[in-house]
């Protein structure tokens, strides 16, 4: 005789099917939008931008791009802070690179900030087009805080951080909030021109 379940023992597995389900969806995604990023080879561009943060992974992949003459500026976010200190250290003594540096500060120690400061410093050099570098978890983050405060051009390229898996979980749990957050508040009302 089969056994029979009942109603709640049903609706108790069912409800794990579909949280099992959406979780394992939001994890494909989440895989998608910060472990695979979009980016583009690099082209011309007016400036190489490094985002704050991770400097010592960041730091080489953005000089690497300005030597190769992707574009003639260097333009770090002096943040002052303890994943910054590399890129910190270029900006307190810029004699120790043989290229254009610009150095700007965000307002606040965010992603946010820094694409505030980016919006402003594009319009304030005339900049049309920038690459942006940042680690590969950040990317399509920064990219929609970054374009919702500048109209020019930007490009993303992204350097490898090291992670263990669980340090890959958390930044995908963190950048998905981050992600909602930078579409339902974005950094700047509208882009600066």
């Amino acid at each position: 005789m089969p056994v029979l379940r009942s109603p709640a023992r049903r609706l108790a597995a069912g409800g794990l099917v579909v949280v099992v389900l959406l979780v394992l969806v939001w994890f494909l995604t989440a895989y998608q939008l910060f472990a695979d990023p979009e980016q583009t080879q690099p082209h011309q561009a007016d400036a190489v931008i490094m985002l704050g943060g991770a400097s010592s992974e960041r730091l080489p992949v953005a000089r690497d791009l300005v030597e190769a003459g992707n574009a003639p500026v260097l333009a770090i976010s002096h943040t002052r802070s303890a994943g910054n200190v590399l890129a910190d250290g270029v900006c307190d003594y810029p004699g120790v690179i043989p290229f254009a540096l610009e150095c700007f500060e965000p307002a606040t120690l965010d992603t946010r900030g820094e694409a505030a400061a980016i919006g402003n410093l594009v319009k304030e050099k005339g900049w049309h087009s920038v690459i942006v570098v940042t680690s590969r978890y950040h990317a399509t983050r920064a990219r929609t805080l970054i374009t919702q405060c500048t109209t020019a051009k930007v490009q993303m390229i992204v350097s490898e951080p090291k992670l263990s898996p669980a340090g890959w979980l958390r930044r995908f749990i963190i950048e998905s909030g981050g992600l909602i957050d930078a579409r339902l508040h974005p950094a700047c009302p509208e882009p600066v021109q």
